[in-house]
C-alpha cells in the first residue's frame, strides 16, 4: 500500500472520530459554541493532568521554610489567588480540584458505560422476560436523586471520615446506579432496532454465536450517541461531588482538594468580605460544567439534521444536490 493511500486512510479515520466529524459539520453560532466548550474542557483536563507541575504549593501546604502562610491574605505577590483561613494557597488548591474531579467523571462513567451497555445488548437481543425484568429495574433506578444516594454512599464507604478513595469512590457508585438506566436505554433502544437489520439476520442464519452477534455487529452500531450522554453525565458526576463537599461530606482537605468542600469553608469568609476563597473554586466548577455541556449540547445540536445549521456555502451546495448533506 502506497504512502498516499495510507495518509488518505489515516485522514477519513481521524475525520469520522467524533470530535472532529462534529467541528466539520459546524459552522456559525454552532461552532463557536464548539470551540467554546473544547478549549474550556481541554483546559480542565490539563489542569488536571499537570497540577503537580501547574500548581506553586501542594494542596494541604500551609508553610514553606520561609514559615506559615498567612491566613486570608488577599490575592497578590506570592499568592496570586490569595489564601484561604486554614492558609491553604487557593491558587494551588483550585488547580488540584481538577484532579479529584476528574477522577470521580472517570471512575462513574466507565463503570455506568460497562453495566449500562452490557445489559442494554442482553435485554435488547434477548427480550423475553429478562428485557421486562430490566425495564421496571431501570424505571426504579432511574427514579433515585443522586446526591441523596451519595450522601448514604459516603457514610457507608468512608464512615463520615472522607478520604481521597473514600470521596471520590462514593459519588462515582452513587453516580453509576443512577446513570446506568441512561446507557441502558439508548442501547436497548437501538438493538432492538438493529436485530431485525439483514446484515443480523445474515450473521444469525451462518451460525455466529449470541457474543458474536452482540458485540461483533450490534454494539458498534448500537453505541454512537454514547459519547453525547458521556459529555452530560460527567457534568452530573462534577456537581454531584461538589454538592457532596459542600454538604460536608466530602474529602477532607488534608487527603485530596475538592472544590465543593472549599465553597462550604468560605461560606464564613463571605460575610467578612473575604471574597477569594469561594469565587476562585466556584468559578472552577461553573467553566467546567459549562465547557462539558457546551460540547454536549453541540454534539447533539449537530447529529440532529434537524438543529444543525450550515454554513452558506454549503447550505447552497445542499440545494444544488438535491438536499443531501
Amino acid at each position: 500500500m502506497s504512502t498516499a493511500t495510507l495518509s488518505k486512510a489515516n485522514s477519513s479515520w481521524l475525520s469520522k472520530l467524533p470530535i472532529v466529524s462534529h467541528l466539520r459539520m459546524s459552522s456559525g453560532l454552532q461552532r463557536g459554541m464548539l470551540v467554546t466548550g473544547l478549549i474550556l474542557s481541554v483546559l480542565f483536563v490539563i489542569c488536571a493532568v499537570f497540577a503537580p507541575l501547574i500548581a506553586p504549593f501542594g494542596f494541604a501546604q500551609s508553610s514553606d521554610a520561609a514559615g506559615d502562610f498567612p491566613r486570608q491574605a488577599a490575592p497578590g505577590g506570592q499568592f496570586i489567588w490569595g489564601t484561604t483561613a486554614s492558609g491553604y494557597d487557593v491558587f494551588s488548591r483550585t488547580v488540584f480540584g481538577a484532579q479529584t474531579a476528574i477522577l470521580v467523571i472517570i471512575a462513574a462513567v466507565v463503570m455506568s458505560l460497562f453495566v449500562g451497555v452490557l445489559l442494554g445488548l442482553l435485554s435488547g437481543y434477548l427480550g423475553g422476560w429478562f428485557d421486562r425484568i430490566m425495564v421496571v429495574l431501570a424505571d426504579a433506578i432511574y427514579a433515585f436523586p443522586s446526591l441523596l444516594l451519595a450522601i448514604v454512599m459516603s457514610i457507608v464507604i468512608s464512615h463520615g471520615q472522607s478520604s481521597l478513595f473514600g470521596g471520590v469512590m462514593a459519588a462515582a457508585i452513587s453516580i453509576t446506579v443512577v446513570f446506568i438506566p441512561q446507557y441502558f436505554r439508548v442501547v436497548r433502544a437501538e438493538v432492538m432496532r438493529l436485530k431485525a437489520e439483514p446484515f443480523v439476520e445474515s450473521a444469525q442464519v451462518i451460525g455466529s454465536s449470541l457474543w458474536r452477534v452482540m458485540f461483533t455487529h450490534l454494539l458498534r452500531n448500537a453505541t454512537r450517541t454514547l459519547p453525547l450522554i458521556f459529555t452530560l453525565n460527567a457534568t452530573e458526576a462534577l456537581l454531584t461531588l461538589a454538592g457532596l463537599g459542600f454538604l460536608g461530606f466530602g474529602i477532607e482537605p488534608t487527603s485530596a482538594s475538592e472544590w465543593g468542600y472549599d465553597l462550604n469553608r468560605a461560606m464564613s469568609d463571605a460575610t467578612s468580605g473575604i471574597w477569594w476563597t469561594g469565587m476562585f473554586p466556584g468559578l472552577a466548577i461553573v467553566l467546567t460544567v459549562l465547557g462539558l455541556t457546551l460540547v454536549g449540547e453541540s454534539m447533539n445540536d449537530l447529529n440532529d439534521p434537524r438543529l444543525r445549521r450550515f454554513s452558506r456555502k454549503k447550505a447552497k451546495r445542499i440545494t444544488q444536490s438535491g438536499g443531501r448533506a
